[in-house]
C-alpha cells in the first residue's frame, strides 16, 4: 500500500452488511459478473471483521484494522495509524501518525470524499456526523439509504456528478457505503414480505448490475486506482434463532474481502 500513496487515486467500498456466504455463492453461480471481473480470481476472500455493527467497524477501518484473514496471524496490515506495540505492520504498511486513514490522506494531498448510506451516515444526528465529518467533502440524502430500492442509483448519480467537477492533477480518495444490501432488502424480490436471505441474495444482485457505473467514475481520471472492496459485517435471517447483527455469530463476523487496482 504504501508504493501506492500518492500515485494512485484509492476507492474504499462498504457493501453495508453484506454476508461472505451469500456474496461467495453469488459470485461461484455467475449472479454477479460485473463483481466477479473485479475480483482476483473472481472469488471473494473470506476474512473476519473486527466489529459486527457499522459504526464500529467503520472506526477500526478507518485506523487500519481491515478485517484479517481466517488463517493464523498476525497479518500485516496495508495501512496504520502509528501506536506503540503495533505488531501487524511490515515494510509495505503505510504507517500514519494521524489517528484515522482519512485524515492522513488528506495530508498527503488527497481530496476525501465521503458517499454515505445507512444510518451512522445521516448528518440529522451528532452521531450520523462522526464518520462524515473525517472527510474534506462527505454527501448522504434520504435517497441513499436503506428504504430506497433505488439507492445505490442515487449515490452514483452524485458520485459521477463530484468526481466529474474534481481537479484530475490531485489524487482522490473516494469511500461510499452501499445501503442496498441492509434490511430492508425485500423490495428486491417481487413478491417477497419479509427480509430474508434470498432477498438479501437479490439485493446484492441490483448493486452487481450498476456497479460499472462506479468503476467508469473513478477509472476516467487518468490514474491508475486502488481499490478495496469488503463488508463491515454481515447479518443473521434465524440462523439459530437470531435477526439483525450486533451479535457474535459466524454468518456476522465473516464478510467478503478484496483488493484490486483498477485499470
Amino acid at each position: 500500500m504504501r508504493r501506492l500513496i500518492g500515485s494512485h487515486d484509492l476507492l474504499f467500498v462498504t457493501l453495508d452488511t453484506l454476508r461472505h456466504d451469500v456474496a461467495a455463492e453469488l459470485a461461484a453461480a455467475g449472479r454477479t459478473p460485473n463483481l466477479a471481473r473485479l475480483l482476483p480470481g473472481g472469488r471473494w476472500e473470506r476474512r473476519h471483521t473486527p466489529a459486527s455493527f457499522t459504526y464500529a467497524a467503520h472506526q477500526a477501518f478507518f485506523a487500519g484494522f481491515l478485517p484479517t484473514p481466517t488463517t493464523p496471524g498476525p497479518h500485516p496490515r496495508r495501512f496504520a495509524a502509528a501506536f506503540p506495540g503495533s505488531e501487524s505492520t511490515s515494510d509495505d504498511t503505510w504507517v500514519f501518525e494521524e489517528p484515522d486513514v482519512v485524515t492522513a490522506l488528506a495530508g498527503a494531498g488527497y481530496h476525501t470524499v465521503c458517499v454515505g448510506g445507512v444510518g451512522f451516515f445521516n448528518p440529522v444526528s451528532a452521531l450520523g456526523r462522526v464518520l462524515p465529518g473525517l472527510f474534506a467533502e462527505s454527501h448522504w440524502e434520504p435517497a441513499f439509504g436503506v428504504t430506497n430500492p433505488g439507492c445505490f442509483e442515487a449515490q452514483l448519480d452524485r458520485i459521477e456528478t463530484v468526481v466529474a467537477g474534481l481537479d484530475r492533477a490531485r489524487p482522490l480518495f473516494l469511500f461510499v457505503n452501499v445501503a442496498a444490501l441492509h434490511q430492508p432488502n425485500r423490495h428486491y424480490r417481487a413478491g417477497a414480505e419479509h427480509d430474508s436471505r434470498e432477498t438479501h441474495a437479490a439485493a446484492l444482485e441490483y448493486v452487481d448490475a450498476h456497479l460499472p457505473r462506479l468503476v467508469a467514475a473513478v477509472t476516467g481520471r487518468g490514474r491508475p486506482c486502488a481499490a478495496i472492496l469488503t463488508s463491515d459485517h454481515g447479518t443473521a435471517y434465524g440462523e439459530d434463532g437470531h435477526v439483525g447483527h450486533r451479535i457474535a455469530h459466524e454468518v456476522v463476523w465473516t464478510v467478503p474481502y478484496a483488493e484490486v487496482v483498477l485499470p
